[in-house]
């Protein structure tokens, strides 16, 4: 939930604010009687609102154009994504109103009845881009300390505010060099694998976070591990790891087997993402402290062996709880029937056509348009057709 309206990464994303906070609320009643109705209680049901700003990819209002508000000026992403000039570079004093508005939203979703909020520093969304701005003056740039004031200042508005709702944070645990597709090695209309930007005569990769300055390819958990630690001096102990971004690194955020219009075709086998966010996961709960709870992402492309593999990844104690998203649009009770030891619907399992993700760049609503027959019947999948076809996808 985008905590105001310029915050919005496209036109349908829901605000948290004021005027919206019935309608958020009635959503979260309807959650809560299906939850009663599908299980036959409610008090194994944990509902957390994402909180987020999402910086260089805004997209908020009908027609779908960027309107970015950026931490600092990136060479290799600028261009891309709309940013001509140093005005959308937003000011300290405005960091100091965001803060505010977190404190807000984070007030609301108690009053709606979240038990918890996330506070998102992932997927190059504004709070991730913080992370990465070494080269930013000011409070809020330069240092680690600098870069990681946002998430202190924004939990020490929100206990200011007497509000005792519960935290979490879902964070790009690390990230890459940006990839674009290979134009070289496109076929028969369809896009090219991807491969990573030149370095555009950087002799280093300053930007993201998570990643060896000199080696942008590589993970560096260093300061991955120091974030983990600051959220735990401020008593935030729930922790969804994810990696990199879906709009410049899909392939480490989210190995499929298909790519979003936007992305570019697999540079290497999907398994190959899916077991680093696994390895990176098991080696930061390793060092951290026991009381941090750790969720782990980017297991759909596992299909019907999803609930295998998060079986035994918990089991080990490489993680603490498997998180799903694409696999739910298409089946919702994939693990709710897996675990009551009922065979797989394969016919609904997600294949990651990444339609989910295509529908929303172009400003329609997200959902699993091959697999769920509500979005398959719209006018929306026909519309979807003919995007997919026109990108190359």
């Amino acid at each position: 939930m985008a905590v105001r309206h310029d915050g919005r990464a496209n036109p349908n994303q829901l605000i948290l604010d004021e005027p919206h906070a019935a309608g958020i609320r009635e959503v979260r009643d309807a959650l809560v009687e299906a939850h009663s109705e599908a299980h036959g209680q409610t008090d194994d049901l944990v509902i957390g609102f994402q909180l987020t700003h999402s910086g260089r990819y805004c997209r908020p209002n009908p027609g779908g154009a960027f309107e970015p508000r950026v931490a600092f000026r990136h060479p290799l992403l600028d261009a891309r994504f709309r940013v001509t000039d140093d005005s959308q570079i937003l000011t300290d004093a405005d960091l100091r109103i965001l803060i505010s508005d977190y404190v807000k939203s984070a007030r609301l979703a108690l009053e709606c009845g979240a038990d918890f909020v996330d506070i998102k520093h992932c997927h190059g969304y504004l709070l991730h881009e913080f992370l990465g701005a070494r080269g930013r003056s000011g409070e809020f740039g330069g240092s680690f300390e600098n870069r990681t004031r946002l998430l202190r200042e924004i939990v020490a508005g929100i206990r200011a505010d007497g509000n005792p709702i519960g935290l979490g944070v879902r964070l790009s645990a690390f990230d890459f060099l940006p990839f674009v597709p290979d134009a070289s090695r496109a076929r028969n209309g369809r896009l090219g694998p991807g491969m990573p930007v030149g370095l555009s005569g950087l002799e280093i990769y300053p930007f993201g976070f998570g990643h060896d300055p000199a080696n942008p390819l590589v993970p560096d958990l260093t300061e991955t591990r120091q974030f983990i630690e600051l959220c735990h001096t401020l008593g935030i102990t729930l922790i969804n790891l994810t990696a990199g971004s879906p709009y410049y690194v899909p392939h480490i955020q989210r190995p499929a087997a298909f790519p979003p219009s936007d992305g570019y075709q697999p540079p290497e086998d999907p398994l190959v993402g899916v077991a680093r966010q696994i390895a990176v996961v098991r080696a930061i709960k390793a060092t951290a402290s026991p009381e941090m709870v750790f969720v782990g992402t980017g297991y759909s492309y596992l299909q019907e062996f999803l609930p295998n593999v998060a079986q035994a990844t918990v089991r080990q104690g490489w993680v603490d709880s498997v998180g799903l998203g694409r696999m739910v649009l298409s089946y919702p009770e994939i693990i709710t029937e897996a675990v009551g030891g009922h065979e797989i619907a394969r016919t609904r399992v997600c294949r990651t056509f990444s339609d989910c993700t295509t529908a929303p760049r172009n400003g329609l609503p997200s959902g699993c348009y091959p697999l769920d027959p509500h979005y398959k019947a719209t006018p929306e999948a026909e519309q979807l057709k003919k995007i997919k076809q026109a990108a190359g996808v």
